[in-house]
């Protein structure tokens, strides 16, 4: 991450770095939080809710929900996590906001764009009437606070080719903070993930998503 911000003009403190833990089970977790890491990224409700009473003697940690999010289960994301980077329609923000104004909580949150019109990604298209209304919405959305976008590009073996889509990513976000839009902060770039993290860094990450580059790979057995 150093070696990537260093290339691209930046500094390191710029960049903040989420392990991603799906299908981590807590005691790794907690050894993450011990090694200093402090933002946590997880793509399930339930997977969650099934771990969150071993973590929660850990302070710091802040547990971002990463992945696709059903409005039916918007009350219950509300209470466990830090934030929802993966704000996909106006009315899953509705909910959102209803439930933390319940709770008395700011709730951060992402809007996701799918940078390719890929049917199988969640995200809302660059050009869509729907993410001018949920733009359009955010001043009556008092209890979520909007702060940034995150992206999945289409999946390359070369890292290379998520090149275009960050830079496209991070280019369709200055045009948007240029209109100063009221209720819009747009400090935060969630992308890149373990394959392709330094070139994520290189065209304007704030924010980089790790699973396996932390956690190893997680879709194979343990040894007996």
């Amino acid at each position: 991450m150093e070696a990537a911000a260093r290339r691209a003009g930046r500094s390191p403190s710029e960049i903040e770095l989420m392990g991603v833990t799906k299908q981590v089970e807590p005691r790794r977790i907690r050894e993450a939080y011990e090694a200093g890491l402090r933002r946590f990224g997880e793509n399930r409700v339930q997977e969650f809710a099934e771990k969150v009473n071993l973590l929660r003697d850990l302070p710091e940690a802040q547990f971002h929900l990463i992945g696709h999010l059903q409005t039916n289960k918007a009350t219950r994301a509300a209470e466990l996590f830090s934030a929802v980077d993966s704000l996909d329609s106006l009315r899953l923000a509705e909910k959102l906001n209803s439930a933390a104004a319940t709770l008395g909580k700011k709730l951060p949150a992402l809007i996701e764009v799918n940078l390719a019109a890929e049917t199988a990604k969640s995200g809302l298209a660059p050009d869509s009437p729907e993410l001018e209304e949920l733009l359009a919405a955010a001043p009556r959305l008092s209890a979520l606070e909007f702060r940034g976008l995150m992206a999945i590009p289409p999946h390359t073996g070369d890292p290379e080719g998520a090149r275009p889509y960050f830079r496209r990513l991070r280019e369709f976000r200055d045009h948007i903070a240029a209109r100063d839009l009221p209720g819009i902060a747009l400090q935060t770039l969630s992308i890149g993930m373990s394959h392709d993290f330094e070139v994520a860094i290189e065209e304007g990450a704030t924010c980089v998503r790790l699973g396996a580059a932390i956690f190893g790979d997680r879709h194979r057995k343990p040894a007996a």
